[in-house]
Parts: structure tokens; C-alpha cells; sequence
């Protein structure tokens, strides 16, 4: 079965109807394995998807071993500090590579037939290629059969990758986003995000389809009854939707105060309004990049898609320049940290529940609140709409 006769066009089509005559994608776009390297190939692949953060590669010469939805990747700084990356397989015989990340002292060296690889990924030694104590051979190229990249660009501190090759430029892509925040983080706000060293991180695995933690995060119609917390200073009626373009949406505060709330201190943006420090927006940028702004500090997900039915959630936190990495500031870091823990943490039952549900043959993908649920359809249309593209073309 080709992927265009697995694409079930009529229920996508539907999913395209005005909000309050569409339904959702169907379950099977939740449960199936064939749909889930559908999506890889498709959603994932077409696009600019994040597969890791440069800061996980903390110096030069340092490689990490990633994989995305059965694909064995390897980011790679080399001995410049330039960071790339590339299929985690020898040329050779399609051995992994790379089993752990860390420092690498000389070459790769491929376990299977002793092949080398420099950090820009060229091909180096390929002992007895040409017989026995025969390294080099006339009939085989070593500059054609490096290690093969793909295309990658980083975004804030989010590592990238362009599977399909084809895609705009992640810049361009990204300057509807960029424009947006302009107001908030001034036109070189980037350079000042700070990750600490040893911390900052936290891993989730929820139980669920990367979709849904996708769709829970776009949009602020649960808070009530998942973040009791949260709800209580920045209110449900406190939010605002965000739908842009074609691959951004999201949900916006205008009371976001967890400062008071926690009693943190930390240095701002220099260009943040002063009028808007309870301001803070949380946008997708389809399909797996999920980025949150405050006025004190940005947070930044990869949705690690495992299976159909398991995502690992990879979060970072950064904060405003060199001095808001002092021991002055360390209990607010803290604060903020184990705050998100807490909301994200509060998610994982509403989005693994959602998994559930999709087993019943009683769910045929849904319905949305005219009002509410607009983040969500914006997101079910671009899937869908991809999708089709596919089928069509």
C-alpha cells in the first residue's frame, strides 16, 4: 500500500469544514504505526523539525547520538565548534555509528569494519579496502562516501532538520514568528538567552501521541480544571488565541505573574514593554516546536515522537544574560523550574486520558468549541491539509 491509498481523504477533507461543522483527525492517525512513519516522512520530514538543542553539545569535538521516529541521527560539533548533523550509519554496511554522546578525542571509528570518520564527516581510513594491508584502493572513492548530512539550521538554542531538503529556509520560515516577538525581545534578544550548565533540563515521557501534547499546549480552555494553580492568577478569561501563517498557534496571557506568585527575581528582556511584563506567549511552530516567552525568561520543547502511542518531552529554560546565571539568582531559577514542572507535570493525565480514548470506536475525531478550540482546528487543518497535498499530488 502506497502512502497516498493509506491517506483516508474524505475524513481529512472533513477536518478542513468551518470549526463548528469540522471534526478532528480520526484515531487512526493516534494508534496506527503506519500512519505514525506517514507523518515521519510527511508532517515531520517536509518541514523543519527539531531533534535536539546545541547546548546538549557543550564544547567542541562532541558528538550526540539521536533518534527521531526509528531514525538513527548523530548531531556533531567538530573541532571549529560548527555544529551539523548527519545520518548516524557508516557508508559501509549501514552500521550505527554512534552509541552515546560525548567527547571524541581522534576520529569516529565505524565497530563493525574499523572505518574513520572526521568530524565534518569525510571519510578517512578504510583498513585493507583493497585487500590484505591494502588502505587505499583506485577503485573506491573515499570523498564520495562520507557520512551523509542533513540539511539543519538552529533556531534560539533548537537544533533543526530539513529531512526533505526542499523546504524554504528555516529563517523564512521563522520570520512571521520573529516579527511577532520583535516587540517583545527587541531585534538581538536571542543572544542574550542563558542556559545553566547543570540545569534548566527536564524529560517527560507521557504516554500519548506527540499530537496531543500539541494540541493541549495551543490552548488555554483547560485551565480551570487542569492548572487549579495556574488558573488562579492567570485566568482562563486572562488568555488570548494565537493562529498565524500557516504553521504557528498558541495562547497568550496577559496576567501571567508567576514573579509574585513564586517570588522570583531575575533580569528581563532590555526591550520588553514595561507596561507588559504580565504578558507572555506560548506558540507552536508545526509540527514539534514548542516555545514559550516571558519577560524574565523563555522555555523552549521538542516533542520527541517514540511510538504512536509515547512522546518524551524534552523542555530547556533559559534566562536573560550572564547575571541571571549568579548564585543571587539561583532560588528564582529554581522556582521557575519546579513551577513548570508542575504545570506540565498537571498535563500528562489530560493528554494520556486523550490517548485512551482514542482506542473507542465511539470517537471519530471529535468536535471543536467555535471559540475555544480555534488553536486546535488551526493545528488539525495544517495536518490535515499536508496530508492531502500528498494524496493529491
Amino acid at each position: 500500500m502506497t502512502a497516498k491509498t493509506l491517506i483516508p481523504v474524505h475524513n481529512l477533507t472533513n477536518v478542513l469544514n468551518p470549526i463548528e461543522h469540522a471534526h478532528g483527525l480520526t484515531n487512526e492517525f493516534y494508534t496506527d504505526q503506519k500512519f505514525f512513519e506517514l507523518e515521519r516522512d510527511e508532517l515531520m520530514g517536509k518541514g523543519w523539525t527539531c531533534i535536539g538543542f546545541a547546548s546538549d553539545l557543550p564544547q567542541k569535538a562532541y558528538v550526540k547520538p539521536v533518534d527521531f521516529m526509528g531514525l538513527p541521527l548523530l548531531m556533531m560539533r567538530n573541532r571549529d565548534g560548527e555544529l551539523k548533523v548527519f545520518h548516524n550509519v557508516c557508508s559501509h554496511r549501514g552500521v550505527k555509528l554512534v552509541q552515546e554522546a560525548g567527547p571524541i578525542q581522534g576520529v569516529i571509528r565505524c565497530p563493525y569494519h574499523s572505518w574513520t570518520y572526521d568530524l565534518n564527516g569525510n571519510l578517512k581510513g578504510t583498513p585493507h579496502v583493497g585487500g590484505i594491508d591494502v588502505h587505499k584502493d583506485d577503485r573506491f572513492s573515499c570523498e564520495k562516501h562520507g557520512l551523509k548530512p542533513l540539511r539543519s539550521a538552529i533556531y534560539m538554542d533548537m537544533v533543526l532538520v530539513n529531512m526533505s531538503g526542499d523546504a524554504a529556509a528555516l529563517e523564512e520560515k521563522l520570520a512571521p514568528l520573529t516579527e511577532r516577538w520583535t516587540e517583545f525581545l527587541g531585534t538581538d534578544g536571542m543572544s542574550l538567552m542563558r542556559k545553566e550548565f547543570d540545569g534548566g533540563s527536564m524529560a517527560l515521557e507521557v504516554e500519548c501521541n506527540w499530537k496531543l501534547a500539541v494540541e493541549n499546549f495551543c490552548e488555554a480552555y483547560h485551565l480551570p480544571w487542569v492548572h487549579p494553580s495556574l488558573n488562579t492568577y492567570s485566568r482562563l478569561e486572562d488568555h488570548y488565541n494565537i493562529l498565524f501563517e500557516r504553521q504557528f498557534a498558541g495562547q497568550g496571557s496577559y496576567a501571567y505573574n508567576l514573579s509574585t506568585v513564586a517570588g522570583t527575581t531575575l533580569p528581563v528582556f532590555p526591550s520588553w514593554p514595561t507596561d507588559r511584563t504580565k504578558t507572555a506567549e506560548y506558540v507552536a511552530f508545526f509540527p514539534n516546536t514548542l516555545i514559550g516567552i516571558q519577560a524574565d525568561h523563555v522555555f523552549a520543547m521538542m516533542l520527541q515522537p517514540v511510538s504512536p502511542s509515547r512522546t518524551i518531552e524534552h523542555l530547556r529554560v533559559y534566562y536573560i544574560g550572564d547575571e541571571a546565571l549568579g548564585e543571587q539568582y539561583k532560588a528564582s531559577r529554581d522556582a521557575i523550574m519546579e513551577s513548570w514542572k508542575v504545570v506540565f507535570g498537571e498535563d500528562i493525565a489530560s493528554v494520556e486520558g486523550m490517548q485512551k480514548g482514542r482506542s473507542s470506536p465511539g470517537y471519530k475525531g471529535g468536535v471543536f468549541s467555535p471559540e475555544m478550540d480555534i488553536p486546535t482546528h488551526f493545528f488539525h487543518r495544517w495536518a490535515a491539509e499536508t496530508l492531502l497535498e500528498k494524496a493529491q499530488g
